[in-house]
């Protein structure tokens, strides 16, 4: 399979949001009604939890869709920064929502609002254990997407320069529904134990901060994307050694690159051409090197090429 080919094939195929949406639609259910019959704070934060997730994967996709159209007049360049917009209000909506209500739930168990069902904790127990495998497959799935990046790269890196929120977000927001989980698995155990609902409510207050520091990550990271990120360096690196290795190249400048969606970079590039090169032959050259560039980097879809000849007596002018 080719690379541009490579590129469609995981547009097409989000498999980590799909699953991570399966999982958490599941485990919402399982969570609610146990919820309801024990009365559990960290149980009703979970349960929120685990619906805002799949709401939040619902707006994934919705962004990936509306990503893909095709350029048109209004929007010369595509629609592909749609997808980093919709990130944002999945960031928003789960720092919002899900942190907010998780919260304030356990704030009114804490102020003893709220009584405790008369329901067996068993319920949540079978739940949380429910839960942690299903959520910890979704979690699995998208760390194996993500997991050549993290070991060249580790954890902080990878984050901050994916591309693709889509993986990013599946794989934080099932981070933190596994440490959730565990704060649930500690509230129900404590209250059980000591038969104070105060616990509970912690546990749930916990769940709520995790949500809203997993959102503010989000929405930086959604921000950096939507004002305009460049490419990898990596890949800048790589466009300077295309370009540069070109025998009829006598200057390059800085590679300019910004991403209009995970697999849509723009390039502008200044070249300099060695003397005497004739306007033919420098289209010739730009040619090449936009084959060259495409070649090795099938996600740069827009290049613009500044081409310059040098003077005559091989003077150079200023270089903007």
């Amino acid at each position: 399979m080719s690379p541009r080919k490579a590129v469609h094939a995981k547009e097409e195929k989000p498999i980590a949001v799909y699953g991570a949406m399966a999982g958490n639609a599941t485990i919402a259910a399982a969570k609610g009604v146990a919820a309801f019959f024990t009365g559990s704070s960290a149980m009703f934060s979970e349960c929120v939890h685990s619906l805002v997730d799949t709401a939040n994967e619902g707006l994934l996709l919705f962004g990936m869709h509306r990503a893909r159209r095709r350029p048109d007049a209004q929007h010369p360049f595509g629609y592909g920064k749609e997808l980093y917009f919709w990130s944002l209000i999945v960031a928003i909506v789960l720092f919002g929502i899900g942190g907010g209500i998780s919260f304030f739930e356990g704030v009114t168990h804490v102020t003893g609002h709220v009584s405790e069902g008369a329901a067996s904790p068993l319920w949540n127990y079978a739940v949380i254990a429910i839960a942690l495998v299903a959520e910890g497959t979704s979690w699995g799935i998208a760390l194996h997407e993500l997991l050549p990046k993290l070991k060249a790269r580790g954890v902080l890196s990878t984050i901050r320069d994916a591309k693709d929120p889509t993986v990013v977000t599946v794989l934080l927001e099932d981070s933190a529904a596994l440490i959730g989980l565990l704060f649930a698995f500690l509230g129900v155990l404590l209250t059980e134990v000591t038969g104070s609902p105060v616990y509970d409510g912690i546990a749930s207050m916990l769940i709520g901060l995790t949500l809203a520091g997993v959102a503010a990550l989000l929405a930086y990271e959604s921000r950096s994307l939507l004002i305009g990120e460049t490419a990898d360096p990596a890949v800048v690196a790589g466009i300077r050694e295309v370009t540069n290795e070109d025998p009829d190249v006598a200057i390059a400048g800085e590679p300019l690159t910004m991403h209009f969606g995970p697999n849509d970079i723009l390039l502008n590039l200044d070249v300099r051409f060695r003397p005497g090169l004739s306007s033919e032959q420098i289209m010739s050259v730009v040619d090449r090197l936009e084959q060259a560039i495409r070649g090795r980097y099938p996600e740069i879809r827009r290049i613009f090429i500044e081409a310059e000849s040098l003077r005559r007596d091989g003077s150079k002018p200023p270089m903007r």
